[in-house]
């Protein structure tokens, strides 16, 4: 009887081999009840007298719940793996948002990007072409008139100066010169226009200090006219082709300053650095030849920026 048991348990053991292969993805409390079913089995065939014969296994099951055991370290792990996944789904969600957020970003960038360049294209089209040169081209002097004798007299001189009469006095009285100061211009219907180009004309025909005085009353009268950042500009040339670096350097300075957007802005910064050359300031010079590239480098015309690198070369600018 006693060589039979470990017989009997081989062979039962070899014969339940393949069944316990196949249960091993099964849970663990059906395997354990598989098993306990077939140690009962061969118990009723190597002890067929009854309960009395039988063996009873060594190990006993655990009357109590082999979960509790492992309960809170099961609880925690549970816990830990919960707020791993809250805090993932909450940094998804972050992410989503931020992303969102950023593309709204670039969308108002190139809105105001769309916005600054349509605000442009616009004023440049109100501003019209800039008026230097001048379209009326050099001022033509009027022709002198015949007087009550049929004499041709002369024109009278630009300076203001009374006009030479002849010998033989004419028998009608001459009438008063106009004042320089503000020639006749034809008239536009735009005041601010036409007290420009008085003083423009006055510049053309190299009378600064006139051109100074009607484009200085010009950009006080009419500082938000669309010339007021011409006028500013002109002011400047005005000073600084009559001699007058220092003064020159102040008004292209406050075109600048004023008006930065202005139509004539780029123009002030660049002889603002003329100025300051003329004035033997090299140094600061070429502070502003920097400035004006920093700031308008994109935007100004051919033309400056063919001045701009000479006058860099002419101030010897690192």
């Amino acid at each position: 009887m006693r060589l039979a048991l470990p017989i009997a348990l081989l062979l039962t053991t070899a014969i339940a081999a393949p069944a316990i292969a196949q249960s091993a993805a099964q849970p663990i409390d059906r395997r354990v009840g598989q098993l306990e079913k077939e140690m009962r089995a061969v118990q009723r065939k190597v002890f067929p007298g009854g309960a009395g014969m039988t063996v009873e296994p060594e190990i006993q099951p655990n009357t109590a719940p082999a979960a509790i055991a492992g309960t809170p370290a099961g609880s925690q792990i549970n816990d830990l793996t919960a707020r791993v996944d809250t805090l993932e789904r909450e940094l998804a969600r972050m992410t989503g948002q931020m992303e969102q957020n950023s593309f709204k970003v670039r969308q108002l960038e190139e809105a105001m990007k769309n916005f600054q360049a349509n605000a442009d294209g616009r004023l440049k089209a109100l501003e019209g072409p800039p008026p230097e040169p001048s379209p009326f081209g050099a001022p033509t002097p009027a022709p002198g008139k015949p007087d009550a004798t049929g004499t041709l007299r002369p024109p009278r001189p630009a300076t203001g100066a009374p006009a030479t009469v002849p010998a033989k006095p004419a028998p009608v009285a001459a009438a008063p010169a106009p004042k320089e100061e503000a020639p006749k211009v034809a008239s536009t219907g735009d005041p601010g226009e036409d007290a420009y180009m008085a003083g423009y004309k006055l510049w053309t025909e190299k009378k600064y200090p006139e051109a100074a005085t009607a484009l200085k009353a010009m950009a006080a009268k009419y500082p938000k006219h669309k010339r007021a950042s011409y006028a500013q500009n002109l002011l400047g040339r005005s000073y600084l082709d009559d001699g007058k670096p220092a003064a020159a350097a102040e008004a292209f300075y406050a075109n600048y300053q004023t008006n930065p957007r202005g139509e004539r802005a780029p123009d002030s910064l660049f002889f603002l650095g003329q100025s300051l050359q003329q004035l033997k300031k090299s140094a600061e010079a070429c502070k502003v030849y920097d400035e004006l590239q920093d700031v308008y480098g994109t935007t100004m015309g051919d033309a400056l920026k063919a001045r701009a690198a000479k006058a860099r070369v002419d101030a010897k600018c690192s």
